[in-house]
């Protein structure tokens, strides 16, 4: 109950409030909240302590650039409290680094919860799509058709939404998609063992759950 009543009071604040709103649907790095939100640095940092004192927030350590840190919001502990933001889009699009695992994974989770169309892209495809990641896909009866990789250039069309599902694609993307998406989810073909791609798949299970009724097709109803 103590608890609870601290999260409550931290989300009496706006700028906090605001930054729970942003973390909602996706992750970000301070400097990203920062420039979104209009908080100075220090300003920032106090919201930021305030929020992960009360387990609202977690960091996590970038795969990519090593010198940045990702904040994600602990859903969990918002339970129903919160509203779900709207997007439109004609086509969610998740991009990883070689399109070989996480991005695929997150295109078929996505194929079962909404009717928007989808597709998965890299910013530096592999040459195939990672084998462990096509077992894990069969073991919990999702279809990675056409288990092909492609280039993000080859994918993208006008108007996607684009979901950058790791650390490396979304810091590669910088400015060229700037009303993206970021998933900070750990890349399960470091280790490459099953316990690391069923934690991927799992994250990415979630952050679908969470997207997919906030995203509607331009014009029309998503059934």
């Amino acid at each position: 109950m103590v608890a609870r009543a601290q999260r409550h009071a931290a989300l009496g604040e706006p700028a906090r409030l605001a930054i729970i709103d942003r973390l909602l649907l996706g992750d970000a790095s301070p400097g990203e909240l920062g420039q979104e939100l209009g908080l100075p640095s220090n300003l920032l940092a106090h919201h930021l302590k305030l929020l992960e004192q009360v387990g609202l927030l977690k960091r996590s350590r970038s795969e990519g650039d090593r010198r940045r840190s990702y904040l994600r919001l602990r859903v969990e502990t918002l339970a129903d409290t919160m509203p779900t933001p709207q997007r439109t889009a004609p086509r969610v699009v998740f991009v990883c680094t070689h399109n070989s695992a996480r991005s695929h994974l997150a295109a078929a989770l996505w194929k079962r919860h909404s009717t928007v169309p989808t597709a998965s892209a890299g910013t530096q495809p592999a040459r195939r799509v990672h084998p462990r990641a096509l077992a894990t896909a069969r073991k919990h009866g999702l279809s990675l058709a056409p288990p092909r990789t492609s280039h993000i250039d080859e994918t993208l069309r006008p108007d996607d939404l684009v979901v950058a599902v790791c650390d490396n694609a979304h810091e590669q993307l910088g400015p060229r998609i700037p009303d993206r998406l970021h998933w900070s989810v750990p890349d399960p073909t470091r280790t490459g063992t099953d316990d690391a791609f069923a934690d991927a798949l799992s994250d990415l299970a979630d952050r679908v759950d969470r997207l997919a009724p906030a995203v509607r097709p331009p014009g029309g109803i998503d059934d």
